[in-house]
């Protein structure tokens, strides 16, 4: 950081002095980051948010007086700022931070119980913050319902061997749960990496499930892939796609190591895909910080598959987007509104012209 380069402030706000002081020590350690102020209840939070102005807030879940889901609702409405949520990796609070993201938080984290949080999260809550910065520009509204329209089922028959491969992190998983709306129901099948923490997999492809024409679940070793299903794979878990049989694929799951910081990874999936699929292959990338998934994505068009990649107007953060255009990884930039008709178009024209 240069020494004319303006700090990102941060406030934080959660209920536990320990986890405060926790934080804020991680904080401090970055050069580019100056924690301005920290709360203990979202009315304290509220009063610091006027005075000191922050870039960046942490927020806790579960706090008194007023819980954090919805101090975020009313942070959104009146004062919308980019939010990172600290969950509990319960399932109660997988749901809960799954519909933060829903409310406008960008990006959610599993809240430190520990001094493990220093190696095992400080690195990745810093990078998030600098990420959610950088979206303030583009900090959205909160999803309220649904797109109203579902793409019809068109009357194309699509080859077996077909499938669809989606990579996402920050961003992503309202992204992907506006994407999923309209998409219809006799799509290939369909593999997520969404970078997500661990117990939070399963609740969003339930999420994504509820307002999806598509059937859409955490992915099983083994799991074999079909027309109308859409596998995600499972927090902190590397998915990778295999051959079975003549025209069919199966995902494995894996705990190997971490690839970019990332697993599951998008770049892993995309590299297993490409010399299987190939032509018979439409790959994307959606909004993210970083370059998950680029090596991965031009693997795939060398190989024939349709790419594209989120544009910079509707992306959260443009990242992973960004340099799979650079790099030619992507062949073309779609908006997020515009994505599941590009999707359906793309299925349809490797049905009729990428399959031998």
């Amino acid at each position: 950081m240069s020494l004319n380069a303006k700090k990102i402030k941060v406030l934080i706000v959660d209920d536990s002095m320990v986890v405060r002081k926790v934080v804020s020590d991680v904080l401090r350690s970055d050069p580019d980051l100056e924690v301005v102020g920290t709360a203990g209840d979202p009315y304290i939070a509220r009063d610091k948010i006027l005075e000191l102005k922050p870039d960046v807030i942490t927020l806790d879940i579960e706090m008194p007086k007023m819980d954090g889901l919805t101090f975020l609702k009313i942070l959104m409405k009146h004062h919308p700022m980019p939010v990172i949520i600290m969950s509990s990796l319960s399932l109660a609070g997988s749901h809960i931070a799954l519909e933060a993201l829903e409310a406008g938080a960008v990006d959610v984290l599993p809240k430190p119980s520990s001094d493990r949080f220093m190696a095992d999260l400080g690195a990745e809550l810093i990078f998030k913050i600098k990420a959610a910065a950088s979206s303030m520009q583009r900090t959205r509204a909160p999803l309220v319902a649904p797109p109203a329209h579902r793409i019809a089922s068109g009357t194309t028959r699509y080859n077996p061997r077909q499938l669809i491969l989606l990579g996402a992190s920050t961003g992503g998983t309202e992204a992907l749960r506006e994407v999923f709306s309209q998409l219809p129901g006799d799509l290939p099948g369909i593999c997520i990496v969404q970078h997500i923490p661990a117990t939070f997999s399963g609740p969003f492809a339930e999420r994504l499930n509820s307002v999806s024409a598509i059937e859409v679940r955490e992915a099983k070793d083994g799991d074999l892939l079909r027309p109308g299903l859409a596998l995600v794979a499972p927090g902190d878990y590397h998915m990778l796609l295999q051959k079975r049989g003549p025209d069919g694929y199966s995902v494995s799951i894996k705990q190997a190591a971490k690839i970019m910081h990332h697993r599951p990874s998008v770049d892993l999936l995309f590299q297993s895909a490409a010399p299987i699929a190939g032509s018979r292959a439409v790959a994307g990338i959606f909004t993210g910080m970083g370059r998950d998934g680029a090596e991965g994505l031009l693997a795939l068009r060398k190989s024939g598959a349709i790419t594209f990649a989120q544009d910079e107007k509707t992306s959260i953060v443009y990242g992973m987007p960004k340099v799979a255009m650079e790099t030619g990884a992507a062949e073309r930039s779609v908006p997020l509104h515009g994505i599941a008709a590009y999707i359906v178009k793309a299925a349809g024209l490797a049905a009729a012209s990428r399959i031998a």
